[in-house]
């Protein structure tokens, strides 16, 4: 079955400036190891494609994610973008080279492309009405979500 999880990416400056670099528009790989981009070249032929990340603190479930579950992109108190992962991988160095974060913040050590990348403007309200959810909360945080809530968002979604 496909993961769902669902990752904070447009409510703080800092998540908006690293959106603006990797999901706003397809960004090249090149410079990705070599493991990583030959997998990368076979999802993304263009040598072109969307990414975001997460920190080690997450790296034991990040270990989870496969080509072809999905992401819900969150910020604002809604979703603003949904997503295929294409290709997940660790590699801190290649992180920096695509968010270069200022000096002494955290960087993501995790890194997933994103493939079926589209905008949707979907209000936390209406996630929180499907069966399972909780009425006000703002998704802070990654959080991966059940069979049962996985199916209902990816309904809702279409």
């Amino acid at each position: 079955m496909v993961q769902v999880f669902i990752q904070p990416s447009y409510g703080t400056p800092e998540a908006r400036r690293y959106g603006a670099a990797t999901l706003d528009r397809p960004v090249p790989f090149r410079d990705a190891p070599a493991q990583a981009r030959t997998r990368l070249e076979e999802l993304h032929p263009d040598g072109r494609a969307r990414f975001w990340g997460a920190t080690e603190k997450h790296d034991k479930r990040m270990a989870t994610v496969r080509t072809g579950d999905v992401v819900l992109l969150t910020g604002g108190k809604h979703v603003r973008a949904a997503a295929e992962v294409g290709h997940s991988f660790r590699d801190p160095a290649f992180a920096r080279r695509l968010w270069r974060p200022d000096p002494g913040k955290c960087v993501w050590s995790n890194v997933y492309s994103l493939r079926r990348y589209r905008v949707v403007d979907v209000p936390n309200e209406a996630i929180w009405a499907l069966p399972g959810f909780t009425t006000g909360d703002n998704f802070m945080g990654l959080r991966f979500l059940d069979a049962e809530k996985s199916a209902a968002v990816l309904a809702l979604l279409g």
